[in-house]
Order: structure tokens, then C-alpha cells, then sequence
């Protein structure tokens, strides 16, 4: 069942619409689609390395899919909703800004100021990026690619998958917890960084979880609104492969 927003109730966190369901059986139902997503991704990695986890991310959410709409849900309760007006849409551009700048302070905390505090390893880019990403400096059809995969299993995928979907069901799971949304944050950013851990090492865990931990308190800020976070990332994954393209340091 979908309500339809106005736009007095568009700026109101829609609750979770999934029938109602126990923490545990909750906790049971995430933990089930976190091993899908990470072990068809080890499978899928016994074939084809560099694109296991977009792949099996699409596939998860495809399961996830079909599995919410047989449960009377779809993603405009996840996040993914209509925003009436043009005031809601216009939001979405200094909702993006602020959640940039909420990122590039993650990004300095964990880049810059982890050498300084003498984590070395943490100034060191994993000689695994450059490995998965392959050659893309003047490679068109390698950067057209990621492009792609950008624009659809990352700036969407992990954002439906690791915001929209596990924060909306953790929240729900842990409503009568003190710190319950804390948890709901932090719990899915670790399975983030712990899903960046395998190609990225320490560093990434630490830099993708903190990422990851400063995007889901925007999305719970924005009232599970995740156009502006689907957007950020797509802008910066875009500009990150666009100077590997060429050849920007």
C-alpha cells in the first residue's frame, strides 16, 4: 500500500509499511540479505573479481525487490520516494551540499588525521583499488563501464541497499532502544566498510565505514529522503573516474 505525499507531509518520515514484525524475525530477515549480498559475491568473485560486487548487489536487491513487493512495500518507503513540488526538488541540491560537506569531513578525519595521529597504512591508497579499477587513463570503454556501474549498483544499488533498506528495517527493529537509531547507523556502515575491507584493506574499512556512518545520519537527518545521497555519490564516483580517465592526480 503507498500514501500518496503533499507537500505538507512530504517534509514527515514515512514509517516503515512492512507488516509487522518482531525484532528478531527483523533481525533475521537483514542478516539473511546481508549473506546473500556478501556470499554471491564471493561465488560470483570465483569467475569474475573486478565486478562481483556491483553484480551481486544488483542480484541482491533484485531478490530484495520481488521480496518487499510480496510483502505490500516498495522502495518509496525505503527512501526512494516522490517529491511533490518543485520546493521538494529543488531541496535536494543543498541536501546534497550538506551532505558533501559532512563526507569531505570524514574523509579529512580519516585520510588526513589518522597519519597524523601515526597510522601510517592510513596515507597509503590499497594496491588493490588500482587492480579492481584496471586501466582506465584513456581507456573509453573501461571508463564508460564504470560509469555505468556507478550510476547504478553504487550510486543507487548501495544506497537502497545499505541506507534505504537496513537503516529503515534496523530502525524499526531497534524503536525501543535507547540510541536505537545509532545503532541502525552504525551497524549497516560496518557491513559497508567490511564490504570495501576485501579489495581496499584497513584503510578502506575505516575510510568507506566513516563514509558510510556520515551518510546514513544524513539520510535519517533528511527523513529517509535518499535522492540527495544517491546523487552526491554518483557526483563523486563520477569525478573520481573521470580524472583515473585522465590521468589527474
Amino acid at each position: 500500500m503507498h500514501v500518496t505525499e503533499t507537500p505538507e507531509t512530504a517534509a514527515v518520515a514515512p514509517p516503515d509499511r512492512t507488516p509487522a514484525m518482531g525484532r528478531w524475525p527483523i533481525l533475521a530477515e537483514v542478516i539473511g540479505f546481508v549473506a546473500l549480498a556478501l556470499g554471491s559475491r564471493y561465488l560470483m568473485s570465483l569467475f569474475f573479481w573486478r565486478f562481483a560486487g556491483p553484480v551481486s548487489l544488483v542480484f541482491t536487491l533484485a531478490i530484495l525487490t520481488v521480496y518487499l513487493r510480496g510483502r505490500g512495500v516498495g522502495w518509496a518507503d525505503m527512501g526512494l520516494r516522490a517529491l511533490p513540488g518543485v520546493k521538494a526538488k529543488l531541496m535536494v541540491l543543498p541536501q546534497a551540499l550538506l551532505t558533501f560537506v559532512a563526507f569531505a569531513a570524514i574523509v579529512a578525519m580519516t585520510t588526513v588525521g589518522g597519519p597524523a595521529l601515526g597510522f601510517e597504512f592510513m596515507a597509503e591508497l590499497p594496491s588493490g583499488v588500482e587492480e579492481r579499477w584496471g586501466d582506465v587513463r584513456g581507456n573509453l570503454p573501461l571508463y564508460l563501464t564504470w560509469l555505468a556501474i556507478v550510476w547504478t549498483a553504487a550510486a543507487f544499488g548501495e544506497e537502497m541497499f545499505f541506507r534505504g533498506y537496513l537503516i529503515t528495517r534496523l530502525e524499526t527493529a531497534f524503536a525501543d532502544i535507547r540510541w536505537g537509531v545509532v545503532l541502525a547507523v552504525v551497524l549497516p556502515a560496518l557491513i559497508f566498510g567490511y564490504g570495501h575491507f576485501y579489495y581496499q584493506g584497513m584503510r578502506g574499512f575505516i575510510v568507506t565505514g566513516g563514509i558510510a556512518l556520515a551518510f546514513g545520519a544524513m539520510f535519517v537527518l533528511f527523513k529517509r529522503n535518499l535522492w540527495p545521497i544517491v546523487l552526491l555519490h554518483g557526483l563523486i564516483d563520477t569525478l573520481s573516474f573521470t580524472a583515473l580517465y585522465n590521468g589527474w592526480e
